[in-house]
Formats: C-alpha cells, sequence, structure tokens
C-alpha cells in the first residue's frame, strides 16, 4: 500500500518486497506502526531502557518498600513513569556504585509479583532481580526477626484434586549457578548462619539476628496454622525449607521465561525476614522488624551478587 504525502516523496508501509521506504525529497519513514486505519486508535508504542540497571527490587507490603527505601537510601524517580512508581539509587558495590531499582506490587501473590517484574523488565531492564520482604518461618532453627536467603523456590501449590483427596506435586526451581556462588561467598565470609547487628526503626543497634541459606517454600495461600497440609507437603518434599511466602514461585517462573531468546539467563535472589511462624499465632507485629532485617541483608549482599 503506497501513500502520496505532502513533502515530493513515496512512503512505503509494507507492501511487496520492500518495506518501511521512503523515495523523495524530504521524505522519511518512521519504522514499526505504518499509519492507523480509518478508526483505529493509534497504539502506543513502549520506548526499551537506553541501559540495563544493575538491581532491580520487587516489595509487596508498605512496611517492606519503606524499609527498603530507607535502607538502600531511594528515592522516587521523577523522571521514570508516573505509574506505578518507581524508587531508585546507587549503593556502593565493590568500589563502584551499583544502581537499584524498587517496585511495589499492587497486590499479594504470584500474578501481582510477575507484573512488578515486567514493569520493571520493561522500563530499566536490570540485571539482577531481588524479592524482598517478610515471609513465615516453617523450620524450627528459624526465629523471629531471622532472615532468610532463598536461592532455590518450592512452589507447592501444583495439585490433582481426587476423590480419595489431594495429590500435592511440587515444582522447584533454582537460581543460576552465579548468584549461588555470590550468595555462598557471603555466608562464607560471615558464618552459616551469619548473625548480624539488628537496627531499631530509630537507626540505633538493637541486638542482632541471622541470616540463614535455604530452600523458600511458595504458593497462593496464607498459611496460619502449624497443621497445614502445605507445611506437610513441604516437609515431606524437602525437610530444610526453612520459609514460605506467595510470590517467590512468580519470580522464579518469570526468570526463567524471559531467559528465553534474551541472550542471558536473569539472576534472581529472595531475601525473607521472619514475621511469623505460619501458625495460629500469625499476625501483624513483627511486620516491620522482619522488613527492616530483610533489607539490611539484600544491602550487604548487593556487592557479592554483582
Amino acid at each position: 500500500m503506497k501513500r502520496i504525502v505532502g513533502n515530493s516523496g513515496v512512503v512505503n508501509y509494507g507492501s511487496g518486497n520492500v518495506t518501511n521506504s521512503a523515495v523523495g525529497d524530504g521524505a522519511t519513514v518512521n519504522v514499526g506502526g505504518g499509519l492507523p486505519e480509518a478508526g483505529e486508535r493509534p497504539r502506543p508504542r513502549l520506548q526499551a531502557p537506553q541501559e540495563a540497571w544493575d538491581v532491580g527490587i520487587v516489595t509487596v507490603l508498605s512496611e517492606e518498600t519503606a524499609e527498603l527505601i530507607k535502607a538502600l537510601g531511594l528515592k522516587r524517580d521523577e523522571d521514570g513513569p508516573r505509574r506505578p512508581f518507581f524508587y531508585t539509587g546507587e549503593v556502593a558495590a565493590d568500589g563502584r556504585p551499583a544502581r537499584a531499582v524498587a517496585v511495589r506490587t499492587i497486590g499479594q501473590g504470584q500474578r501481582a509479583c510477575m507484573g512488578a517484574l515486567e514493569n520493571l523488565r520493561r522500563h530499566y531492564d536490570p540485571a539482577l532481580l531481588a524479592l524482598v520482604g517478610i515471609g513465615g518461618g516453617v523450620h524450627d532453627g528459624v526465629a523471629l526477626g531471622d532472615v532468610v536467603v532463598g536461592t532455590r523456590v518450592v512452589y507447592y501449590d501444583l495439585r490433582k484434586e481426587t476423590g480419595q483427596g489431594t495429590r500435592h506435586r511440587g515444582e522447584e526451581r533454582e537460581a543460576p549457578a552465579d548468584v549461588l556462588h555470590s550468595v555462598n561467598a557471603f555466608f562464607t565470609e560471615h558464618g552459616e548462619p551469619a548473625l548480624l547487628p539488628a537496627a531499631s526503626a530509630g537507626g540505633t543497634r538493637d541486638g542482632g539476628f541471622k541470616a540463614h541459606h535455604g530452600p523458600i517454600g511458595s504458593g497462593d495461600a496464607v498459611i496460619a496454622d502449624e497443621d497445614n497440609e502445605n507445611r506437610r507437603f513441604l516437609r515431606g518434599y524437602n525437610d530444610k525449607v526453612l520459609a514460605v511466602d506467595m510470590e517467590a514461585g512468580g519470580l522464579s517462573q518469570f526468570c526463567q521465561e524471559n531467559s528465553v531468546g534474551s541472550g542471558r539467563t536473569p539472576g534472581w535472589v529472595v531475601v525473607r525476614g521472619i514475621s511469623d511462624h505460619a501458625d495460629r499465632r500469625k499476625g501483624d507485629s513483627h511486620h516491620a522488624a522482619a522488613a527492616r532485617n530483610a533489607a539490611s541483608v539484600l544491602r550487604r549482599l548487593i556487592p557479592y551478587l554483582l
């Protein structure tokens, strides 16, 4: 289809064997869309990021986001998209500034997490993705306020419902090898578990907590019962699962799918501060402290991960 335009030239938008060509005085061509048909609304074109950022971080709750912003010194990106809001800054890592960007999901769960990750990829294309916030401890060795660093995720919601009951089918993913080496180096130098100082809301030191490295169970259910069947399944699947959350499965799935055709496998890590034990005593009173400790661990991990 040829259209005669008023700059003494001809623009070809895609017929025959030649496409996106321009001939004549002052003729130009815009690659990637052509002219809309009559009555058709113009489709917005996505602007690819000019340069990949170092770390992209996803949070879910307001306490998680606030503590992360404070720990990493992030500020709202006034030059970025108006929705969603992104928070950006630089974090020292091995003698150079690492560019970090964070975004909060619109809700809980795997799907909301994947939506936030896609927004990060589209606008900033970070080399490493981190999910940071709170989780429930499901192992005797993990205390309230401790932090679990996860590089293996067991998605426990796959199941078959039969007349004889539920048959769970776990699905497991592991972070890329370079992330595993980096996390191992952190724990080699800090001990395993690592004993780290905690900071109070006012910034003063307030005792300490332990950081552990182990698998994390992930599904779409809030677990608030120590006898829950999902907890029983996870113990049988892998008795070293340390914590549970509702988003890590989405993170690991997103990174696996985006490794196709991208030329690189996105690195990822999960950092969960333990705010409860996923039992009947589950509540919100430890959210802020657990989120603060998780943000502190990510800050210490970044030089290793990059």
